[in-house]
């Protein structure tokens, strides 16, 4: 009985460790961490950096003239409170 008590508590130990160090690296390391995922979305999204190119003033992101209308639910539309 004491040999599994023993074993448990190395086994918790090790786990207390484990945590606390990899709680400490990301502490260290947090500016880094932030940079390298702040990076990879700017770079996903594809900005890149600032100034990036998204299209303003695009004609193929304007409403065609023969587009359908919805039908009207006899509801009206909310104005923007901005």
């Amino acid at each position: 009985m004491q040999k599994i008590i023993n074993v448990l508590a190395i086994a918790s130990t090790a786990v207390s460790i484990a945590v606390v160090g990899s709680v400490g690296y990301v502490y260290v390391n947090r500016e880094a961490i932030t940079d390298s995922i702040k990076e990879k979305v700017l770079d996903s999204v594809g900005i890149g950096g600032l100034g990036g190119g998204l299209p303003i003033g695009t004609p193929d992101l304007s409403t065609p003239d023969n587009a359908a209308k919805a039908p009207s639910m006899g509801l009206p539309i909310p104005s923007s409170p901005f």
